[in-house]
């Protein structure tokens, strides 16, 4: 599994980029899902100079505020996290030395939107069980999700969970299916969590301004 970078890089790779805003999600498919939503509506986050930084989960989001964040470098913040982490995240961000409730719209008027289960989930729901099983098709792996679906453990699960886990079963599998859910998908469908922390990261990006010339993304995570 890749390893997520560290706060101290990210800090140094947003000053040399002039970063403008930074979108903290927990995972390398969370970063493709977003990059590929923003080409999908016409925006390149490189050139707007928002950076979207996989933490490797909620309990490492602290660390990327405090560099990143009003007590670090004073970059703009925006994020995604699961529904079931928003107690642990209003921690981590009051760690960073942030002023949060600890209520859904607390977070959400810092800029952090919640995903009913996580990601993956809320683009399996809004594509449709039999859509991501002809992207599984697509990708010479629907066989193997079957094989996956037999298990003795998955007795009794819905097909979206089996369509979840089964994401999460291999190195980088993750990954591709964050950007083909979204490329797959209706804009008209997409979750308001996606939507509406692009928005925010790009409003708080024009509101940004930086003296340094920007350069080309150090250490990016190319799709």
């Amino acid at each position: 599994m890749l390893a997520p970078p560290t706060p101290d890089a990210v800090r140094e790779n947003a000053l040399a980029v002039a970063a403008r805003a930074a979108i903290l999600v927990e995972g390398w498919s969370d970063q493709s899902a977003l990059q590929t939503l923003a080409k999908r509506r016409g925006h390149d986050l490189d050139s707007e100079r928002i950076v979207v930084v996989p933490t490797g989960g909620v309990t490492n989001v602290g660390h990327f505020a405090a560099a990143l964040g009003p007590h670090g470098i004073g970059l703009p913040l925006a994020g995604l996290y699961d529904a079931p982490e928003q107690r642990q995240l209003g921690n981590a961000l009051r760690r960073a030395g942030m002023a949060v409730g600890d209520s859904n719209d607390a977070l959400e008027a810092l800029g952090f939107f919640a995903c009913d289960a996580d990601l993956e989930d809320e683009l399996i729901r809004a594509l449709g069980a039999s859509a991501v099983e002809r992207l599984l098709d697509g990708q010479g792996e629907l066989d193997s999700f079957r094989v996956f679906q037999s298990q003795p453990e998955q007795r009794g699960r819905s097909i979206e969970a089996h369509l979840r886990r089964f994401m999460g079963t291999r190195s980088g599998r993750k990954i591709r299916y964050g950007t083909l859910l979204v490329a797959s998908l209706p804009l008209d469908r997409v979750p308001q969590s996606l939507d509406r922390v692009l928005v925010y990261a790009q409003d708080g990006a024009r509101r940004t301004t930086w003296r340094t010339t920007p350069h080309p993304l150090v250490g990016s995570k190319s799709q």
